[in-house]
This record gives C-alpha cells, structure tokens and sequence, in this order.
C-alpha cells in the first residue's frame, strides 16, 4: 500500500513472547541520587515492558554484541536483571547513569562519588547531551533518548541497511508502528497517502476529558489552513483539501504522552483524562472493520508539581504476577487498578 517494504529483516517478530516467561514479585525500587526520578520511572516502565524484558532476560543481545564501548541494549540488559532479582531493597540505577554524559559532575562533592566508589567516573558515554546531573528533567524525553540509544545499539554490525530495514529491530518491533496519513482533494476528492513509522504518540489533551475521545479527534478528518493548500496531481491545480491521520499498523506496545505543557503559555494542564485499562484500537485504524484489537494497560507515569519544569516523577507498573505497584523511587507498594485508573497520567503504556 505505499510502503517500502524491508531488504532485510533485522529481529523477527515471531521471536517476540508477548506474555511474561517468568512470573515472579515485583523487583527493587531504585534510589532517587538528586532529582534522577525522572530517570527511574522510565527505567521502571521498560524494565515491566514484558516482550523487552523476555528479550533482556534471554542474554540474546549481549551473546553477539557487536557494539565497540558502551552499548545501551547491553546496559539495560543489566539493569534489568539486577532489579529483577534484587526485589527486597532498592538499588542504585549506576549503569545507566554512569554513562549519561553529565556536564555538573565537577562540583558534585566527595560524599556522592564515594558512595558510587569512583564508578560514575569511569566513562562518560553520551545517550543524551542535553541532560545534567542535579537538574530537573523531562521522563518523555529521557525515554525517546533511551529508545534512540537502544535502537543504535540494535544496529551495530549492521552496514547499509534502508530505512525500513533499520525499523525492524527488537525495538521497532516491541514500540513502532506506522500511521497513515491521507490528503484528499475537496474538490475531486483524490486521495494521496504517505506512511510515517513512530516509536511513540503524542496528544493534544488541551480540550479533552477522556482518552478515546483524543484519539476520535485524531483521526477525524480536518480540512487544511489555506497556507497549506496542495496542488492535487488530479485536479493540475491548487485545491482545498482535509488530512485524515491514522493507525495503519498497530504497534505491540503503544506508549502515548498526554501533553501536560500548554504549547502557547508553557503551563502545566493539569486536567485529569479519562483513560481505560484496555484499550481498543480498531476505531482508529486505518482499516476499522475487522476484530477488536485490544491493548492493556500496564504502566503509567506522572508527573506530580504545579508547572512542567519541576515536581517529582513516579509510575505505576503491573508486574509480571498480574499485580499492580505504585513505584516511588526507592518505594514498591501494593496498589489496585481504581488508584491506578485515578492519575493525573503523563505517560500511558499499552501492550497487545
């Protein structure tokens, strides 16, 4: 349907094992070393990413790592073994933090790098220049650097690969999916499509109350500004046109932000959005006949403070025992699914 199809398939899906391979208690809290929540959250929500953790736990990428020096697949491999089976205390998040390149660590006292025995100093690997050691940042963008991060890692000793080759790796694979969008002529009603792959949706819950009625209002037609009126090869002319965007192939796990940050004043939108725990994504396929497809929801973020550039960050996990976990930091603690349903939600995690 317009799409380039692959040369080469990087991961297969059908080694992908959407449900847990072992079911045990959740694993250890990690430790907050000086406005690092926003790192912990998202370390949290992929470590109870199922099909990545399955990957992680099986040691298939580090047993042919081809990745010279630091290697973020590698790293999380690590860390997410270590907290896994680590679920009585919590435990420092070290390796990825010592390779986030931190431009403060000059003025950082004794007590902190004793505490890490040196090991912070070791190498400075960039995932992400733009992060600071002692500074309040954004967990989205942490994790779209930890994706990026892992995604190059899954592409060492691979030469030459295309574009849609490259997003057939474990993490386009387990996070991408593709969304369709079509122009259409109001005037002779053709139609152009063109197909973006995205790791994750963003959406605009300024005038929202519930999740699904954003996605309605995403994929409802809209007729474009006069600014970006497109010549339609059909009519040779310019013409007015509306733009239908839409889900045409589904990922295995859908991460969706609710911008929490007024794109016109920078506050913070602290309205509560409605969300479910399962999710059904037909309505917003291309091809919306057909059966359900259903996701379920299986950790969120939030952001607690009154403006977006500080507060403190936690998440909510569903471990691999079914249970549901209120993860603060260094805290674990039982929850059920209606305190889970009644955040003020920033980052929804889905998995089919």
């Amino acid at each position: 349907e317009g799409m380039a199809l692959p040369q080469r398939t990087v991961f297969r899906p059908e080694k992908i094992c959407m449900d847990w391979q072992q079911r045990q208690r959740p694993g250890a809290g990690l430790f907050n070393l000086g406005n690092t929540c926003y790192i912990n959250v998202v370390l949290q929500c992929l470590t109870y990413t199922p099909p990545l953790a399955n990957y992680l736990l099986s040691y298939e990428h580090s047993r042919s790592c081809q990745q010279q020096g630091f290697c973020m697949m590698c790293t999380m491999e690590a860390h997410v073994r270590k907290v896994l089976c680590s679920p009585a205390s919590a435990i420092l998040p070290g390796a990825v933090l010592r390779d986030l390149k931190c431009k403060l660590f000059r003025v950082l006292s004794f007590f902190f790098f004793s505490s890490f025995r040196g090991e912070l100093l070791n190498s400075f690997l960039v995932i992400g220049e733009q992060f600071e050691y002692g500074r309040q940042e954004n967990a989205y963008e942490f994790l779209r650097c930890t994706l990026s991060a892992m995604q190059r890692a899954c592409l060492s000793g691979c030469r030459d690969l295309d574009i849609s080759s490259q997003e057939t790796t474990i993490i386009h694979q387990i996070f991408g999916g593709f969304m369709k969008s079509r122009v259409t002529c109001l005037s002779c009603q053709a139609a152009v499509d063109s197909y973006k792959a995205f790791l994750d949706v963003s959406l605009d819950i300024r005038a929202a109350s519930s999740l699904t009625t954003v996605l309605e209002d995403c994929v409802t037609p809209k007729e474009l500004d006069q600014k970006e009126c497109f010549r339609c090869s059909k009519c040779k002319k310019k013409a007015a046109a509306s733009k239908r965007v839409t889900v045409h192939r589904a990922p295995r796990v859908l991460t969706l932000r609710l911008e929490r940050a007024d794109q016109w004043t920078g506050t913070k939108i602290s309205t509560f959005v409605e969300y479910p725990e399962y999710l059904d994504l037909r309505p917003y396929m291309s091809d919306p006949a057909g059966e359900p497809l259903l996701c379920s929801l299986y950790a969120i973020v939030v952001h607690r403070g009154d403006t977006c550039l500080e507060g403190h960050f936690l998440c909510y996990t569903k471990a691999s025992n079914g249970l549901w976990y209120k993860m603060n930091d260094e805290s674990v603690d039982n929850c059920d699914i209606h305190t889970v349903l009644g955040q003020q939600a920033y980052l929804l995690f889905y998995a089919r």
